[in-house]
């Protein structure tokens, strides 16, 4: 899926694609301003993204063999959510409808089997 199918996809959801365009783009916007001012962004359902550090090291470069320096970096780390993991090993079936990454609704304690 790529940006444009999400959009299709909300805007079916709100009936205006030019509102759905927007909170798309929104939505990306404020994650990618987050992550890059070194805040981690977690998402219940869906996952977290946290920036990291990578030290400066030494490579190999892989056709001469040569040593080389590679310098620090920065780059995002994703971790998915338990239940979208859930979802997409299988281990937990797709719903027909609604959201895929909302918490189950609870149950009394008189509807437990």
């Amino acid at each position: 899926m790529n940006k444009a199918q999400l959009i299709k996809i909300v805007a079916a959801a709100t009936g205006d694609r030019a509102q759905a365009a927007l909170a798309v783009e929104t939505t990306f916007d404020a994650i990618v301003r987050a992550v890059a001012a070194g805040e981690p962004v977690s998402i219940t359902g869906f996952g977290s993204l946290t920036p990291k550090e990578r030290p400066a090291r030494a490579a190999r470069n892989p056709q001469t063999g040569e040593l080389i320096s590679l310098g620090a970096s920065r780059v995002v780390k994703y971790r998915p959510g338990a239940r979208f993991k859930d979802l997409v090993a299988g281990r937990r079936a797709v719903p027909e409808s609604g959201s895929c990454i909302q918490k189950d609704p609870k149950t009394t304690a008189a509807a437990r089997p």
